[in-house]
């Protein structure tokens, strides 16, 4: 009889093994072939160079889309495209599966054209780049920015000038230059409104777009990566004193294609609001398309009282507290003068 028992518990141990493995084997298919449930459709998201399938879900998860990282990881290894991932700016719209998804983002340039923005540049160039992209539907052309703008749901009177975000952008073959555009303009205001709700404290800056103007001058005054935290704090610390923040590539940005290369001291007296040595402020709004790090440089600058800043002609910038010290610095790197 003992035995009998025993022979009955065996035989259901042995069904429950096998049925354990084909209970999760149907899961992960019937997951993998599933729509990914999204907060907002469509929904863009960058992966970084060097992303491996689970840290490319979880940037995914962490933009709005319900993906667990580790079963994307063991879609991508059991499927053998973990290592075909490829960086870039992608978008994932209603009904999107996993598997179809990670095809997308295995196949890469391999079928799908890529446009690079770099950060620094203006939002003409942006569209000169666009205009020259081959495979897109132009329909952005013959429209103003301000129309632009209006066709992407921007509120009424918002500038188009650094509100997208430069990346690299993979679009197949017969996109909408529009609907690219709409992508890169929700991923700025995205990591925008991220950054801004994650900001220091008593920061002298009122508004999401008073960060992305600050943050676009940043971008352009810097030749070193390490220095934008330091660039950032003088700029803030200039507006807490109401001292003009004096950046010449507000001037520059004012004079447009009258700009010839080098700024003359005339140049510093042009009237414009982004001639920020004639007004105290910020300029009217940006003057470039920042990027992630100039945003964080922004909202979480460096501490210490700097004031000054200078190039020392080698990509990084030398700092002073006081203008004894900054007059000390132009000598030096600029005039060139013995110390």
């Amino acid at each position: 009889m003992f035995s009998v028992f025993r022979r009955r518990r065996l035989r259901i141990v042995l069904v429950l093994l096998l049925a354990v493995p084909a209970a999760v084997v149907a899961s992960f298919v019937w997951w993998a072939t599933s729509p990914i449930s999204l907060t907002t459709s469509p929904l863009d998201f960058s992966v970084r160079t060097g992303s491996t399938a689970r840290v490319a879900a979880m940037q995914i998860r962490a933009q709005g889309a319900a993906l667990s990282p580790r079963w994307f990881y063991w879609l991508a290894r059991v499927s053998g495209e973990g290592t075909q991932i490829k960086a870039g700016s992608y978008e994932i719209t209603v009904g999107t599966t996993p598997w179809q998804l990670l095809r997308k983002m295995a196949r890469g340039d391999e079928s799908l054209l890529a446009l690079r923005v770099p950060e620094g540049w203006t939002f003409e160039r942006m569209r000169g780049a666009l205009e020259a992209a081959p495979g897109l539907v132009h329909d952005a052309a013959g429209l103003s920015n301000e129309d632009i703008m209006r066709a992407l749901g921007a509120p009424p009177g918002r500038p188009a000038e650094g509100w997208f975000f430069p990346d690299t952008y993979l679009y197949a073959p017969g996109s909408s230059e529009l609907a690219l555009l709409g992508r890169a303009y929700r991923a700025m205001r995205g990591r925008l409104d991220v950054a801004w709700a994650m900001r220091a404290p008593d920061l002298p800056l009122t508004a999401p777009a008073q960060a992305l103007t600050l943050a676009s001058m940043v971008e352009k005054e810097t030749g070193r990566p390490a220095d934008r935290p330091r660039v950032a704090a003088v700029f803030l610390n200039r507006l807490r004193a109401g001292m003009p923040l004096q950046s010449d590539p507000t001037v520059i940005y004012a004079l447009g294609s009258r700009f010839d290369g080098r700024l003359h001291r005339h140049d510093l007296r042009i009237a414009s609001a982004y001639n920020t040595y004639e007004h105290v402020g910020l300029p009217p709004g940006p003057i470039a398309l920042p990027g992630e790090a100039a945003l964080q440089a922004v909202l979480h600058p460096a501490p210490g009282p700097a004031l000054y800043f200078v190039a020392r002609g080698d990509g990084s910038s030398a700092f002073s507290d006081t203008l004894m010290q900054h007059n000390a610095a132009v000598d030096r790197y600029i005039l060139k003068k013995a110390p």
